[in-house]
């Protein structure tokens, strides 16, 4: 593998899985750093290069500094052209803002028409896959972000029954030789949550 940085982050944050994975099925290699939240983050090396002390956080071999999930995990897997780099893109910001980010009981109904129209979208894909039939960086933000729906809102009926293109998906990604050591196991619920 090509080294290409160092990154302050815990393994287990969905963005740090995430970077990682594209990395390792890129043939890439990021140092994953010792962190300690509100000890290395604090640091006045660490404030002088990540200024906001947010991580993730990477630096690359030639000083260059970028914090954010997304644009970290750039350096990977984007797309063939313009139009799946765009498309790489759109499930990106999907994954993050519409799986990702509403795991609430005020947000499911969002979350429920979100995995409706992906789990829709994925059935027409022959490939199973989001945009071409690669792995991409959508589709590991994806995996990532479908993952924290089977920990909170969708167990095995929802799973199995509701949304199977959706985890098929998840399975597909996270089966990936190349990088299901870095995504582990997802630690599925059996019933879904239930809000008060």
């Amino acid at each position: 593998m090509t080294p290409i940085g160092k990154m302050y982050g815990y393994g287990s944050q969905p963005q740090t899985k995430a970077i990682l994975s594209v990395a390792t099925s890129s043939n890439l290699e990021i140092e994953l750093l010792p962190f300690e939240y509100g000890v290395t983050n604090q640091s006045p090396e660490f404030t002088l290069k990540f200024p906001l002390a947010k991580i993730p956080a990477f630096e690359s071999l030639n000083g260059f500094n970028l914090t954010e999930g997304a644009a970290i995990a750039r350096y990977g897997l984007l797309g063939r052209n313009a139009e799946e780099t765009a498309l790489v893109d759109q499930w990106v910001h999907f994954a993050e803002f519409k799986i990702y980010m509403d795991r609430h009981k005020w947000h499911e109904e969002r979350i429920v028409r979100s995995l409706r129209f992906l789990d829709n979208y994925l059935e027409k894909r022959p490939s199973g896959l989001l945009v071409n039939d690669n792995i991409t960086l959508a589709d590991i933000f994806l995996a990532v972000a479908t993952e924290r729906a089977g920990q909170t809102t969708c167990g095995n009926a929802e799973r199995k029954q509701t949304y199977p293109h959706v985890f098929a998906h998840h399975a597909k990604v996270t089966s990936d030789e190349r990088i299901k050591d870095v995504l582990g196991e997802p630690g599925f619920i059996e019933e879904r949550l239930v809000y008060n």
